[in-house]
């Protein structure tokens, strides 16, 4: 297994579990940075390496009139400030090839949205320019797939290398988890990620807007630590029911404390076994 480095700490490789977690989509610069204090209180306390996660433009929204974020620029803008005063690994993702350079030069890692996996082009052009990838598996390709998507940032000289699972397709409007994935993505060397909250997503049930389930994430979450992962990856917000995006997947700020004590238990039994 290999160990990617981010920031000043390792993941995989038997590394400890890592936090990947913020708001859907930023929504302004003062919950951005409210969000991200305490995150970064909750895992340091807990002893966890945190990485925060927003987008700043949700271009694959339900409807045309969605809230998307605040745009490359502005949004950039705030991320790096939370880098630079938090000190924290900064994620999101990108969705245009014009994206991809200036958001390079900002984000610790760049990730390659589910729905794009599949673009040869874009994957590796994202890998050419990024300090580390990370690659949300579509819902739509088998685990044992994946391989050949990483296989493209590889050719493009990039080993720095991130494997996210988040369901799969059961259905219309419905995602399910094979946890049978999570060793099999585990078996291309990278390390593996689960995406707790986009894996209770419910896509396009709320008719112009995605529907989910939060009640599921702690039981999925258990599950895949369990089954073994690298990091864990949360989509949180204050006040869910007024998320400007995926809301109803998203879990409660207040309540992620007490998951992540349960999970860090069962990681501590099942970490010794992991390479």
């Amino acid at each position: 297994m290999k160990k990617i480095k981010i920031g000043n700490f390792e993941i995989g490789g038997g590394a400890p579990l890592v936090l990947i977690a913020g708001p859907c989509v930023i929504e302004d610069e003062d919950s951005a940075m409210s969000i991200a204090g305490e995150l970064k209180r909750i895992a340091v306390r807990l002893g966890m390496p945190l990485i925060f996660k927003a987008s700043y433009d949700k271009a694959n929204r339900t409807s045309h009139k969605s809230y998307r974020g605040p745009g490359l620029t502005r949004g950039l803008e705030i991320l790096a400030r939370v880098r630079q005063e938090l000190d924290i690994p900064i994620l999101s993702d990108v969705h245009r090839f014009e994206e991809i350079a200036p958001a390079a030069q900002v984000l610790d890692v760049v990730q390659v949205p589910a729905f794009l996996c599949r673009q040869t082009d874009f994957v590796m052009e994202i890998a050419r320019q990024a300090k580390a990838v990370n690659i949300k598996k579509g819902q739509f390709i088998a685990p044992q797939d994946a391989i050949h998507i990483a296989k493209k940032a590889e050719a493009a000289g990039n080993e720095n290398i991130l494997l996210t699972e988040r369901g799969a397709s059961f259905g219309y409007n419905n995602l399910v988890v094979d946890f049978r994935s999570l060793p099999v993505l585990r078996k291309t060397g990278y390390p593996v990620i689960f995406d707790a909250t986009h894996s209770v997503q419910l896509p396009g049930a709320a008719g112009t807007a995605s529907g989910g389930d939060r009640a599921m994430v702690p039981c999925l979450a258990r599950a895949a630590v369990a089954a073994g992962v690298d990091g864990l990856f949360f989509e949180v917000h204050p006040d869910p029911e007024r998320a400007l995006s995926d809301g109803p997947n998203s879990l409660v700020l207040d309540s992620l404390p007490a998951l992540l004590t349960t999970l860090l238990k069962i990681d501590a039994v099942v970490r010794p076994g992991l390479c």
